[in-house]
């Protein structure tokens, strides 16, 4: 009967598990590290971005997002939207093709791979013979024209990928009717670009390396005008009336040339070298759009000074007489320029730049061609990231007040709306307003709207204002000298350069109902800021905290502390700081917490921790937690070479150790394995079996780094009986120490004049001494403790001070929990002890059932070394589900996840991008978008394709070969939908191999 009972509770908790729990990875936020390929959807109004990675990810309006992975790791190099269709072709480095398309599937759009394909050449070609350089989607929708290397242009037709080999166009042919003028017939190289003719689809422009450009006819299959072009090519552009062409050559020069007319020879109109007669860099792509009334539009990248201002990386946009030379801060990948009117062909309205590190979008119809900010695809690493911190929920006041002072720092923007507008976002909107807040190197948190699928940027602070650096506030950098030439605007964000590394935030904590904010530096900066609706003209006076308590011996080898200004400082409305800690020496700051309603600020470095009264400005407590034998600690983060030789001699120490405990061992292993066989048989009915645990030896105390403190926590709690709480603090270290305070606050109305005082109060010492990463205390129902100011704002209930406390100390190795007042040992979970991983992440969530509002559980949420996801239970500290979420190689990952209340996280998966994940099976924040094809069909004349019988051969790869099935279709002309359906296969004709 006990085991038919223990099987029903076992299942009913799997189902409760099923209801609380499920693992997945939502959505990247953030800018796309290594960007490679860009394409653009008139019709569709999508974005499309590939990546170094093979990653190939789509954008539209805020919220429309999609993302697809090539199978092949193998960088995108060209990313071609099929026109008026929801496919598109990608081209990799390996030289493979791609047919992607967005398929509707329960409602939601979903971007699905359906095709590839390599082209082949004869036996025995070489492989530059299908190496294809430029890719045309022609205009009727089922054509693609590939150049390659060789000098050929192949002729597929799409979705099915068949080879129409009728209509190739061979390098003789090309050949074949080149002038004899034009230097004997040279090589022509390769294709570099391929071009439509505007008004007429059935004349394509090729356009090979060595310059020449012939324009051939689909129709008649032959070349009705060559334009002799004698300088290495970049790009072509056929302007919209037909009967103009514009070259861009390596020699940062362009030529403008007249093609209508019966003449096979054209003829050059204009050539100029915009930068002047001195040597110039390549323009490598030109671009020249109309405008209704008045002059042209005309785009070009490159061309710079190749002495002067060869390092620049500028796109120049020249309209009338105005010439502005847009320099971004990284290389330009590619750009397109988005145009008015329904069929998109009314004036240019945005010039869309996708360059290394950020995508810019600038304004061609607002004086002074202002940048429109974008509502995703934000670089967050615009300086380094180096810590995040997430904020549930936050009040609206709150909210408000820091959009208010965000928009006030965004006045430099377009006020034009998002001009691409593409897909419906069907995403809920969000239940409640989360914050992400990320310190960066320069000194400056940024404030995110984390609620929804776009991590939209609210609010910029810089810390930087505070101290005396090299740099001046008030450089304008998107200021140009008058009268420079050539004449640069910087444009962009992204600006990887900090002028002092100390600045660096390390910790940041935020009260969302008092609106105090306190952030730590590199170099053991604590401001404490408060937000303010209005400028401020004040003096920030800084508190020195000696965490060495004057002890002898040491000497500080690290950076110096930062100067503070002595002026008065005006700081902009926002949140501006109002008292400042300068811990000595000054390290880097590893824990920090706030307590707005007690007015308190605790921090921690690798020397101690110390407590700050910022209503007073004063210190309250100074602890120096050194280890008298870490001379370590005093190197400072920027002298840690010599700890190498010192790791290994631990390492070694740690191995002996292992070994003589194994030795030991081993002599009573015989005697004592029969006992044990004959314990475990006869309980074996009774219990379930405990887990194997490996052997975990103790460390040293003479470890490098044993006083760094970990973390901190404030508490109401019992510590000196149990009858009466106080406010306590609690500080845990490298060391596996556990230090506790008692706090003495004064009545409220006597806050502002008497002090507050702490008092040891207890101090464990964990077994293995394990850093401590994390401390909770439970209420007597065994709930986390509420935050500061939650119940005075009726957001929580007041915690149980009825029954018994319980103290909850996480240690990289284990889980332990100890009664309060009197700290005895009640229970633990180990975790190394399992299966070998420590704990690098802990927080504490919320996890809502999926079934009903009225049922949820807290619960730890837990992130290892070796990359997986737990979720430990509260009280009962036991293990509930675990999933495998970051590769263990992946350090930098691991080091910056950010847990939220309610069973979501956040890592870096690149510098540039945060991987967003959930835990909880009811709070999912996931792109949710429908992508539909514009009722607007193509008006283009098809050209005819030649009948070839009414068989295809389709190939799929196979692990033992490629089985070839030959199947008859009722007609050439394959059907978009049957392709479709046919998933990944594609008709293989001719020379096209499917994979």
């Amino acid at each position: 009967m006990k085991r038919f009972r223990r099987h029903g509770q076992e299942s009913q908790r799997e189902r409760i598990k099923q209801e609380l729990y499920g693992f997945n990875k939502t959505v990247e936020h953030g800018f796309p590290h290594q960007p490679s390929a860009l394409g653009f959807s008139p019709s569709l109004q999508l974005l499309a971005i590939g990546t170094r990675s093979g990653a190939i990810k789509l954008y539209g309006g805020p919220g429309v997002e999609f993302m697809g992975l090539h199978d092949e790791n193998a960088a995108v190099t060209q990313v071609h939207f099929l026109p008026h269709q929801v496919e598109l072709v990608t081209l990799l480095d390996d030289n493979s093709l791609h047919m992607w398309t967005l398929r509707a599937h329960h409602g939601v759009s979903e971007l699905l791979e359906i095709g590839r394909f390599t082209l082949t050449g004869p036996p025995g070609a070489p492989p530059s013979v299908t190496r294809v350089t430029a890719v045309l989607a022609h205009s009727s929708g089922d054509l693609l024209l590939l150049g390659t290397e060789g000098g050929h242009v192949f002729v597929v037709k799409v979705p099915g990928f068949r080879e129409l080999e009728e209509r190739n166009i061979s390098l003789e042919k090309v050949t074949n009717g080149v002038p004899e003028e034009y230097g004997g017939r040279r090589s022509l190289e390769h294709v570099e670009s391929l071009q439509e003719n505007p008004v007429n689809p059935l004349q394509v422009l090729i356009g090979y390396g060595r310059g020449l450009m012939v324009i051939w006819d689909l129709d008649s299959q032959s070349a009705v005008k060559h334009i002799p072009a004698t300088q290495q090519l970049e790009s072509v552009w056929w302007m919209e009336d037909g009967g103009h062409v514009l070259s861009s050559h390596s020699d940062g020069s362009y030529c403008r040339w007249k093609v209508a007319g019966d003449d096979p020879q054209s003829e050059q109109e204009k050539s100029e070298v915009p930068y002047g007669h001195f040597p110039c860099k390549a323009i490598s792509k030109i671009i020249q759009l109309p405008t209704e009334q008045g002059p042209p539009f005309l785009f070009l990248s490159g061309g710079m000074p190749r002495a002067s201002y060869g390092d620049r990386h500028c796109i120049s946009v020249i309209h009338s007489k105005t010439h502005v030379a847009l320099d971004f801060t990284s290389r330009i990948i590619d750009f397109f320029v988005i145009r008015d009117g329904p069929d998109h062909t009314g004036d240019p309205s945005a010039l869309v730049v996708l360059v290394e590190e950020e995508l810019v979008v600038i304004d061609l119809q607002t004086e002074g061609w202002p940048v429109i900010q974008t509502p995703y695809l934000v670089p967050l690493h615009c300086s380094a990231i180096t810590c995040s911190h997430h904020v549930s929920a936050i009040p609206l006041k709150l909210w408000e007040r820091v959009l208010s002072a965000g928009a006030l720092q965004n006045t430099h923007y377009s006020k034009k709306p998002w001009p691409m507008t593409g897909g419906q976002n069907l995403a809920p909107d969000p239940p409640q307003r989360d914050l992400l807040l990320t310190g960066h190197e320069d000194g400056t948190v940024r404030f995110w709207d984390a609620s929804g699928v776009c991590l939209y940027p609210m609010y910029k602070l810089s810390t930087a204002g505070v101290f005396l650096t090299d740099s001046d506030p008030n450089d304008n950098l998107n200021q140009g000298t008058e009268g420079e030439w050539p004449p640069f605007r910087k444009v962009g964000c992204f600006d990887p350069y900090s002028d002092d590394p100390r600045l660096g935030i390390q910790k940041i904590h935020l009260c969302k109902y008092s609106g105090y904010l306190t952030v730590a530096g590199t170099a053991g900066q604590i401001l404490v800021l408060e937000l303010n609706d209005e400028a401020a003209e004040q003096t920030v006076e800084a508190t020195v905290a000696d965490l060495l308590q004057g002890q002898e011996g040491f000497r500080w080898k690290g950076h110096t502390r930062l100067e503070v200004r002595e002026e008065p400082v005006t700081f902009p409305p926002g949140f501006q700081p109002f008292a400042l800690v300068q811990c000595q020496p000054p390290a880097v700051v590893t824990a920090l917490t706030l307590h707005s309603e007690w007015k308190l600020v605790t921090f921690g470095t690798s020397h101690g921790f110390g407590l700050y009264d910022y209503q007073q400005k004063n210190n309250v407590l100074v602890r120096c937690t050194l280890n008298p034998s870490d001379q370590l600690a005093m190197e400072g983060p920027l002298s840690r070479v010599k700890s190498i030789k010192k790791s290994l001699r631990q390492s070694f120490r740690r191995i002996r150790r292992s070994r003589v405990s194994l030795r030991k061992h081993h002599v009573n292993n015989a005697a004592k394995l029969q006992q044990a066989n004959a314990r475990l048989e006869a309980e074996l009915a009774e219990m379930e079996l405990a887990p194997v645990q490996r052997k975990i030896e103790p460390r040293s105390p003479d470890d490098s780094f044993t006083g760094l403190v970990r973390t901190l926590y404030f508490a109401d709690t019992f510590l000196s009986d149990s009858s009466h709480n106080t406010p306590s603090l609690w500080a845990g270290t490298n060391g596996g120490s556990v230090f506790a305070y008692q706090l003495r606050l004064p009545p409220v109305e006597r806050r502002g004049e008497d002090p507050v005082t702490a008092h040891p109060a207890k101090e464990i010492q964990l077994m293995h001494r394990a850093p401590v990463v994390g401390i909770l205390v439970l209420d007597g129902h065994g709930s986390p403790l509420p935050e500061p100011l939650e119940v005075a704002h009726d957001l929580a209930r007041s915690p149980d001070m009825q029954g018994s406390h319980s103290l909850l100390v996480i240690s990289e190795e284990q889980f332990k929990v100890f009664t309060l007042p009197k700290v005895s040992a009640k229970m633990k979970l180990k975790l190394t002890a399992i299966d070998g991983s420590r704990v690098r992440r802990v927080g504490v969530a919320w996890f809502g059932s999926t079934r009903t509002d009225d049922y949820g559980e807290s619960g730890l949420t837990v992130l290892t070394n070796q990359g997986d996801l737990h979720v430990v239970s509260l009280p009962g500290v036991k293990l509930q589900v675990q999933y495998p979420c970051i590769r263990r190689e992946d350090v930098s990952g691991i080091a910056s996840c950010v847990f939220t209340k309610h069973g979501q996280g956040f890592y870096l998966i690149s510098p540039s991008e945060f991987e967003r994940f959930s835990l909880s099976a009811r709070c999912v924040v996931e792109p949710r978008s429908l992508v539909e094809v514009s009722s607007q069909t193509p008006s283009t004349t098809l050209p005819r394709a030649p009948p070839d019988g009414a068989s295809v051969e389709r190939r799929n790869s196979t692990r033992d070969g490629v089985a070839v099935l030959q199947e008859i279709q009722k007609s050439l002309e394959v059907d978009q939908t049957t392709f479709l359906e046919n998933g990944t296969s594609a008709l293989a004709g001719g020379k096209v191999l499917s994979n």
